[in-house]
Parts: structure tokens; sequence; C-alpha cells
């Protein structure tokens, strides 16, 4: 912070975590929550780029205030800790961490014992921290919040271009928020006419816009209740600036578009301010402003900072680190290393007037023509071929981190995750000394690692069962050494064109096997290059939808699969080196909701047949699961092999061996769903 900036906690909670537990030498943790008030001066250069920081209302001192939730699991004696802190981004202002580290149940209220899952978080004496940095998140769900300022045009409305894409998953949708996500704030349109706006559908994303005539349609919301004269339910219709019905439904996978006027923007690049000072606080002051102690100044300054986020908030470390705010107001390091997971080549669409941060970054059939996936993609330079420009995610050594990016197949099907580490025109390209890239081979986008069995829903396959979960754990431990020490992690791995493991659509066709019955893609999601008008690199976008300016757009590579349709190239865990299906980073959609299309970020289990006999009568030309095995014993012993690799290679902790060999029992069922005794 600057001296100009103010912080203050106001610590509501203060109550022992995972009811006393004490883990390993570290001992019992506790759970802190509150608020924290931010004041920052909106004249203070690091803040420069801030969107409509100018516009934002000033208290009597000249400062634009705003506050956030805050949590902290921190261990009760912090001398027995390890002076780390782990900030996690979250999702959409959910808390994610111990999910992926400690295989814990997903809750955004982690208390109890079985919210510690395995322990490994506290066993290794991390504190983790929680703040809100995005602001257009409604509350509900035990979601973080985060209060932020309107944008206003002097003493009038700041108004502008709204655009929003609509798919309905499902029959009888009518009505759905301007913001297309129920957990997200709608910026409210500045009329209720339907002809002072444009609404069109297509069935596919390359299909043409089909006008909607503004009659189809209103500015309203659709409520129920039971009526009165026995005439049981009842529903109105009531006039709405935040709600878009349509009468007759929307048609199920259906791809739906707005674009009207609307006001009040809120000053949404101030979450990454969020993050820089309240890191930087905890990290560095003895109190805050009004002179409450700071709760982790108990054992000195914390010595290491780390960060972590998946998807969304992938892309927000990315963003942060981009824009510059890995440095404080004094020039010192926010976080000594991140590793943001599955972020794809993105960016935010955050620090823009009019931005919808919930909404994910384009993929193939949902989410279109989004400016989150802009140049620069990779962490080294490069040059976009087609703009000219030179530019990289991380341009300044004084304060750069570590970075150990990871990502799965998903990210090369849907989120241009390639361009990570290729140019613009799909050529190799070196990351930085300072970071490691690994693809998680044939894995998906979300891996739940306590999945009990797969889903389908309105896909063609069961959804993607590889577990993950252990690869984050060795990761942290790498960027630790990396950090602390200078140990260096594993070498990246991932596809390369000069080694035939980068491919493009045309090679991947010709080498995926010829599964009976099996759909495939149509192609990964391409990027072509976007307009969105004169004011689009200072976050004003003018031009919606934006105009194509090349639509052949920046070269997509994805990886090669073997001759069972898994991936190679990457870091491969324990169920894809021994594995009992084709694991893909892709699904489809199925008849009748955008049929053919890949659906968002799922991947497919297409299992193997599971006898000589099976395979010969389905003419399948993947080996059988017991001519691979022999046995279920057979296969608990390649999973053991596997992890033993693994661990071998850094990229696995010997501790989860026993896990990944427990999971193995029994042919991995229910996971698998193999009949085989």
């Amino acid at each position: 912070m600057s001296s100009d900036d103010q912080i203050e906690l106001q610590i509501k909670e203060r109550v022992p975590f995972a009811e006393g537990t004490a883990f390993g030498e570290v001992g019992p943790y506790e759970r802190l929550k509150g608020r924290v008030r931010f004041a920052v001066n909106p004249d203070a250069p690091e803040l420069s780029g801030i969107v409509d920081l100018d516009k934002a209302p000033c208290n009597a001192q000249g400062q634009v205030e705003f506050s956030t939730d805050f949590c902290l699991l921190l261990p009760e004696n912090l001398e027995r800790g390890n002076r780390r802190l782990c900030f996690d981004y979250g999702n959409r202002a959910n808390k994610r961490m111990l999910q992926f580290f400690n295989d814990a149940p997903a809750s955004n209220e982690p208390l109890t014992a079985a919210d510690a899952g395995n322990g490994f978080l506290f066993r290794r004496g991390y504190t983790i921290a929680w703040a809100a940095w995005q602001g257009d998140v409604l509350p509900g769900d035990g979601r973080m919040l985060l209060d932020l300022p309107v944008a206003r045009n002097g003493d009038q409305p700041l108004t502008g271009l709204v655009r929003t894409e609509f798919i309905a998953n499902q029959s009888g949708v009518n009505t759905l928020p301007l913001s297309g996500k129920v957990s997200t704030r709608s910026h409210p349109t500045v009329s209720l006419d339907p002809r002072t706006a444009s609404l069109t559908r297509r069935q596919y994303a390359d299909n043409p816009r089909q006008p909607i005539p503004p009659d189809a349609w209103a500015f309203a919301r659709q409520e129920g209740g039971f009526g009165y004269d026995a005439q049981g339910q009842e529903t109105s219709l009531i006039p709405s600036d935040v709600h878009l019905h349509l009468f007759n439904g929307f048609e199920q996978g259906w791809i739906y578009e707005l674009v009207y006027t609307g006001r009040d923007p809120l000053v949404l690049g101030l979450g990454h301010v969020v993050v820089r000072n309240f890191v930087s606080f905890l990290r560095h002051a003895d109190a805050d402003s009004s002179g409450t102690p700071n709760p982790l100044a108990r054992a000195g300054s914390l010595e290491k900072t780390y960060a972590w986020g998946r998807s969304q908030t992938g892309r927000c470390i990315r963003d942060f680190l981009h824009q510059g705010f890995n440095a404080d107001a004094q020039r010192r390091r926010v976080f000594d290393g991140v590793l943001p997971h599955v972020s794809g080549g993105g960016l935010m669409w955050m620090n823009h007037r009019f931005a919808n941060v919930v909404v994910p970054a384009g993929q193939q059939h949902e989410d279109h023509e989004n400016i989150a996936d802009r140049f620069p993609f990779a962490y080294a330079e490069s040059t976009d071929h087609l703009t000219g420009c030179t530019d990289a995610i991380l341009t300044r050594p004084d304060t750069d981190p570590k970075v150990l990016h990871t990502q799965t197949s998903t990210e090369y099907w849907q989120r241009r995750g390639s361009l990570v580490h290729t140019t613009t025109q799909g050529e190799d390209l070196e990351p930085p000394e300072n970071v490691r890239v690994y693809c998680w081979s044939s894995s998906q986008h979300f891996a739940e690692p306590n999945l009990q069995q797969p889903t389908r829903g309105i896909c063609l396959y069961d959804s993607n069962v590889v577990q993950t979960s252990m690869l984050f754990r060795a990761m942290l431990d790498a960027l630790d050494r990396w950090a602390s020490t200078g140990t260096l992690p594993p070498r990246s791995r991932y596809p390369l064109r000069d080694e035939g493991t980068l491919v493009s659509y045309e090679e991947w066709r010709e080498r995926f096997p010829k599964i009976p019955g099996a759909m495939v893609p149509s192609g990964p999601n391409q990027l072509p290059l976007l307009n969105f008008g004169p004011d689009a690199s200072k976050g004003i976008l003018s031009k919606e939808p934006p105009a194509i300016m090349d639509a052949a757009g920046y070269s997509i590579g994805i990886p090669v699969p073997d001759a069972d349709g898994n991936d190679l190239g990457g870091v491969a865990a324990p169920m894809v080196q021994a594995p009992l299906a084709t694991y893909t980073g892709w699904n489809l959609r199925g008849r009748h909701a955008g049929h053919g299309a890949t659906f968002e970020f799922t991947g497919s289990t297409i299992p193997f047949p599971e006898t000589p006999e099976e395979r010969e009568a389905t003419r399948d030309p993947r080996t059988s699961i017991l001519e691979r095995y022999g046995s279920k014993e057979g296969y608990i012993a390649a999973i053991r092999t596997a992890a033993e690799k693994l661990v071998s290679e850094g990229l696995m902790l010997e501790e989860d061996v026993e896990r990944a060999v427990a999971l193995a029992a029994d042919w991995c069922r229910p996971r698998h769903g193999v009949r085989l005794l």
C-alpha cells in the first residue's frame, strides 16, 4: 500500500477449525472471518490503469472506498507454521483450494474436520487466505462479496453498449437475468422498450444471427404463485430493467445474443487492488490504519506468499501479473510464486467498462467473441503476427514471480491452451526461466477429486474420470522449494510441434482411433482477430458484437493421441498411464441441445472393451482390459508402477502412491463401471 492508502480489518469471527484437530507438528488451526475496508488515492500513478477509477465517488479525503469479505485459516501457534501464505483466488467467489489440494468436499464455510480433507495444506503449515476480488457477484450460497463503487458521468449515469449471450440447457426457460447468470449482477437497461435493443438467435456459433422481433420479448421477469378464485397457479409479467423475458421461451441449446444500452458500471478493476493491498498488508504490516493488529504479525512477517487459481481465477492471476499488480505501492513483490490452473491462453474481462467477470472466456459453443482471450497469450515475449504488437505476460523481472502453469487437455480444445507455449502462428516458444508449463494429459478442466461416478447430462459421453489432485500437491511442494531454496522444479512437460506431439486438427483426426459409434469434435475452438472499437485497449468496448478482422486468426494446436486416443506429450496421471478407457478433454452436446458442438469444459470417458470377445464383436481397435492387465491385481500393479514413476520424476508425492492404489481397487469402480470380476 502507499502512504495514501488505508486498510481496516473488521474481525467478526475467530473460532477453532476442524474441531481442534492437531495437524502433525503444526498443531490445531483457527478460522478468522470478517470484512476489509480499503481507501485508495485515485490519482496514484500505479492505479492509473484502473478503468473508470476517475469516475468513482470519493470520500471527504478524496479517496475511493470499497470493502470485501475475507477469511483466514491459520495455525493457532503461528511459530509452528511454515511462515507461508497460500492465497486462494477461489472461483466466482467460491472457496476451492481445500477441495483440490486436500481432497476435501467443496464448501464455502470450511470449519469441520471433514472440511480439512486429508490435511495436506495444514500438515505443511500453510496459512490459507481468501478475499473477494470479483465485484459483480450477488449474495447467495456462501459466496464471498466485494462492494465496489459505481462509475458515473458527473451527476448523470454512465451508459454504454452491453452484450450478453444466453444458452438454455434445459427446456421450459423463458426468463433470464441480463447478465446471463443468476449469481451475477446485471447492468440495468436504460430503456424498457425492446425496440432500443437487438435480440438474435442462432443454432450454432458460425450460423447467421436471426433477429427476434421486439414484440416477441420484453425487459421483464415472470413471477408465479397461488392465485385466488380457484384459479390455482398464476403467473404475472413484471417490467424489469435487469431481466429478459422471451414469450415463447428459449429453444434449448440455441445461442441467443442481446445487445442493449446499459448503465451504472462498477469499477471492477479494483479487484486487482484488493488482492495486492490485502496480501501486502498481511505480509508486511504490523497493524491496519486504525491500529488493529495484523493477525499474521505475531510470528513476524511472512517469508513467502503464493497464489493459486483455477479456470476464471487462473486467468485472473495472469491478468494480475500482466497489468503489473504483483508490485505493491512500495515496489515490493506481492506473490513469490503462482499456480494458475486451467486458464488456457486467456486473461480477464474485468478491467473494462460494463464487464461481466463471471462469464467464461469464449468456447466453441458458448460465450463467443470475448475480449478475455487477447494477446499476449504466452509468458515469454512474442510478436502478434496479426497486429505487429510485441508483448508477454511477464515483463517486470524485479517483481515477476515464479510460475507453475498447469492445464488439461480441455484447454487445448476449448481455451486456446497451445498459445501459452507457442507463437501466434503455432511455433514452439520456450517459456522464461522462471516459468514451468505442464499439460495434464487426457484430463478435463474440472476434475472433482472426490468423484464417485461420472455424469453425462446433455452430453453424448460420460464425463472424464481421471483423478489429478495428487499433481496439485506435488506442484505446490515444487513451487515452495523453488521460491525458498532455488531448487529447480521438474522440467516443463507439454506437447511440442518439434516433437510431433502438438498437431493440427487434421493430424489429430487421422491419428484418433476409429471407435465404433463414437462422434468426435469438428475441431478445437478457434480464435479470430476481433475489433471491439478504437478504445478497447483503454477498457471501453464500443463495438458489440465486435468486428471480425481476421477469421483465420491465431494458430491453435492440440495434443496428438496415442493408439488408444489418449494424449501424448504431457504429464500422465496414474489413470492415464494405466488406462481403462479413452479419456478426452472434450465432450459433445447431445440431440436438441446443440448436437455435435463441444460442450463447455467437460471431457469424456469412452470405455475400452472389457474382453477380447467384446473387442472382436464390436470391431473396436483398442486392446481390451483383460488383454492389457489380465486381472484386477494386474491393473493395481500397473497403477502402482505409474504412481511410483511420477514420484521419481518429482511430479507426485510418496504419500499419494497408496491413495492412487486404493482408488484402483476393484477396477476403480464405480468411476469406470467395469463389470469384470
